[in-house]
């Protein structure tokens, strides 16, 4: 039933990738439509019109086998030797470089968001726990 949930779930997810491929070439906007159909997802899960529960288990099933879905893309740059040159070196540099940094803020985010909660839940519990 499980298995059942995910699949339905990633199919989802890839609606919405399908839709912000749409929207990308009907506007012709200068973004990756893979990138708009996540704004939407975004978009559609902030305003309630898509509740979490619905694409929470395939995301995360996609996010424990995101790894495995660099692979193909790592092969294919073995295909073009002119990579490996002083413009190639710079390219690894600056992927190593974002790399660290986004896993930075997403680390420090993260823990903001964590910090917040647990005031908001410290702060509930002082309110109901005075209150009775």
């Amino acid at each position: 039933m499980k298995v059942l949930r995910i699949i339905l779930q990633v199919g989802i997810l890839y609606v919405f990738s399908f839709a912000g491929g749409w929207i990308q070439q009907a506007l012709d906007l200068p973004i990756a439509g893979s990138i708009v159909g996540l704004l939407l997802l975004l978009l559609c899960l902030a305003i309630k019109v898509v509740p979490v529960v619905v694409v929470e288990d395939g995301a995360s099933f996609l996010l424990s086998i995101l790894p495995l879905l660099f692979i193909p893309a790592m092969a294919g740059v073995m295909n073009y030797p002119g990579l490996v040159s002083p413009t190639g070196a710079a390219l690894f540099l600056i992927v190593i470089v974002s790399t660290v940094v986004t896993i930075a803020v997403a680390g420090h985010a993260s823990q903001l968001l964590e910090k917040r909660s647990k005031r908001k839940e410290e702060k509930r519990c002082s309110n109901s726990c005075s209150q009775s």
